[in-house]
């Protein structure tokens, strides 16, 4: 048995229906997708495309759009027609934006009812044009842009202001007929997102978009999107995840990724598994672990790698490792599935570590 192999099963899931977002099932037992959203102009399509190659690249399962302009709505034909993975239409504000994106074959619309204009006397008409092409959509709720009428009962976006506003949302659709909802009630503040989510959970069976909004830059947002989804993914709430990150949408991707694969929730692919560095280390820690990490970015099989820096946890760790590495003294112990295959000089423990993970690789 391998490392990777002795993981707690992944949490059971909540119950939600099942809706299909360009072909990716979401809800009903599917698994949980990764999602972001480009930051080009979504009127510049061949820059818009571009990024979507690259979160595609990077994981990225379906992508968020914005429609701010009718350049943008212009746009989206070519971009839904081009993507490699199903394009979601951001609509805020201007109703008539949801229907081009329908229309444009885009996979799914989100809106947020508390700013669109005169949204509730719009519904029938989005439930049967969205019905009629098969569009799934998300009811995304934001602390940041809440209706006002639930400001004036609640005086702040608490979770019982945000379930509120999203289950009403849904009635007005469920009145129609339309039931391929999905839905999100997001909040700066991690733990509000989650008693938001848990409420929402017990509330309906439509499947989650989990996100905590405004989130922050990349240290701070993914401290708080961790803490968010990971409690929520435990008690199986949550279909799809966004981390929304003031960074670069592909590190979105990739710590999105990372925390499903933490929880069990989608195969590991790389795992280092480093020591902190300290007193004890004998070897530039920091440094090696950059290098091991560079090199077995795109290696092919899912690994555990621990790269650490000396003799008191170092031998412990790279034998419950795949693959491993103790360094001290100018050299490295090499670790192969918790024994000791061979003993290098330490510029050579990269190169070394390679030409093990090779071996451990399935051919064919």
């Amino acid at each position: 048995m391998t490392a990777l192999q002795l993981h707690p099963p992944a949490p059971r899931r909540r119950v939600s229906r099942k809706l299909s977002v360009g072909g990716v099932e979401v809800g009903g037992g599917a698994p949980v997708t990764v999602q972001s959203m480009t930051t080009t102009p979504t009127a510049d399509v061949e820059a818009t495309l571009r990024q979507i190659a690259e979160l595609t690249a990077a994981g990225c399962e379906i992508v968020r759009v914005a429609v701010p302009s009718q350049d943008d709505a212009d746009a989206l034909p070519a971009i839904a027609r081009k993507s490699p993975i199903p394009v979601v239409a951001d609509i805020h504000f201007q109703p008539r934006y949801v229907f081009a994106a329908i229309d444009a074959g885009c996979a799914a619309v989100r809106v947020n009812p508390g700013n669109i204009r005169r949204f509730d006397d719009r519904v029938r008409e989005i439930a049967r044009a969205a019905g009629d092409a098969g569009v799934p959509i998300r009811i995304g709720v934001n602390a940041g842009s809440l209706d006002q009428r639930l400001y004036r009962k609640y005086g702040t976006a608490t979770p019982e202001a945000l379930v509120e506003s999203a289950l009403w949302e849904c009635s007005l659709f469920e009145e129609h007929g339309f039931t391929d909802l999905k839905v999100s009630v997001k909040h700066h503040d991690p733990m509000v997102a989650v008693a938001a989510y848990r409420q929402l959970a017990r509330s309906c069976d439509y499947p989650l978009h989990l996100g905590v909004t405004e989130a922050g830059p990349l240290v701070q947002g993914t401290v708080k999107s961790a803490v968010a989804f990971g409690l929520l993914l435990a008690e199986g709430i949550g279909d799809t995840i966004r981390v929304s990150l003031s960074a670069p949408p592909v590190e979105e991707v990739k710590v999105g990724a990372q925390i499903l694969a933490s929880l069990g929730l989608r195969p590991r692919k790389l795992e280092i598994v480093s020591c902190p560095s300290c007193g004890r280390a004998q070897v530039d820690v920091y440094r090696l672990t950059e290098r091991v990490t560079a090199a077995f970015e795109d290696f092919p099989a899912p690994l555990r790698v621990a790269v650490m820096g000396c003799v008191v946890n170092g031998p412990g760790e790279a034998r419950e490792a795949d693959l491993g590495v103790s360094s001290g003294n100018g050299k490295g112990q090499i670790f192969v599935r918790g024994e000791v295959v061979r003993t290098v000089p330490e510029s050579r423990i990269v190169e070394a570590l390679l030409e093990e993970a090779v071996k451990l690789a399935p051919t064919g």
